[in-house]
């Protein structure tokens, strides 16, 4: 049993590494952002890749999606912080196997990866109750949004200009920019000079 571990926190990363260790697994390689998992997983094809969903690069939900559109093998569990049912219906869309809570990490990951090896799926107990009661308060309009246009959105919010924003997300100011274009479009907005910041001051409480 191979497995790949990303997470931008190396601490948390350190952890995770030891615990699965400590359950008898061999971890095969490990990384701080989404564009090395992706990749390490397309060279190494690890049975089981644990990924945290906020990465630099492409975060845990891209990967997932990637891996899924190459038909790679490799079993995806993503480690969150977020227990919103948009997120999670997402994650299943892309075919993961494993989804847990990171507080409740160190009492749920074992079992997860036992679950996983006979060929079930398995979703945070702690996250299951929240799910039940979908978030009424989440905007509807962001819920059309990818998680990597929403955090591209919580930046506009903080009145980041494009270059500071693809320096915090390790992008190309070009791309930036094309998830700009992408969230107006989505979201409906008029084409006024703008017309971004606003929505997103307004809209965007997090």
């Amino acid at each position: 049993m191979k497995i790949l571990i990303a997470d931008d926190h190396p601490f948390t990363l350190q952890g995770t590494k030891s615990f699965v260790e400590s359950c008898g697994y061999k971890v095969i390689d490990t990384c701080t952002n989404g564009i090395s998992a992706l990749n390490l997983i397309q060279l190494h094809l690890p049975d089981i890749a644990i990924l945290d969903i906020n990465m630099p690069g492409l975060d845990g939900l891209d990967v997932a999606n990637k891996v899924q559109e190459n038909k790679l093998k490799t079993r995806i569990v993503l480690l969150t912080m977020h227990n919103e049912m948009t997120l999670y219906k997402k994650a299943k869309e892309y075919g993961i196997y494993g989804y847990i809570l990171k507080e409740h990490a160190q009492t749920e990951l074992k079992k997860c990866l036992e679950e996983i090896i006979k060929g079930n799926c398995y979703v945070s107990q702690y996250l299951e109750n929240d799910l039940i009661v979908d978030n009424k308060n989440e905007n509807d309009e962001l819920t059309k949004l990818t998680l990597s246009e929403r955090k591209i959105i919580e930046l506009i919010a903080q009145q980041k200009t494009s270059k500071q924003i693809a320096k915090l997300l390790f992008l190309s100011e070009k791309t930036v920019e094309g998830h700009r274009s992408n969230i107006i479009q989505k979201l409906e907005l008029p084409k006024e000079k703008n017309t971004l910041l606003i929505w997103a001051i307004q809209n965007f409480k997090h």
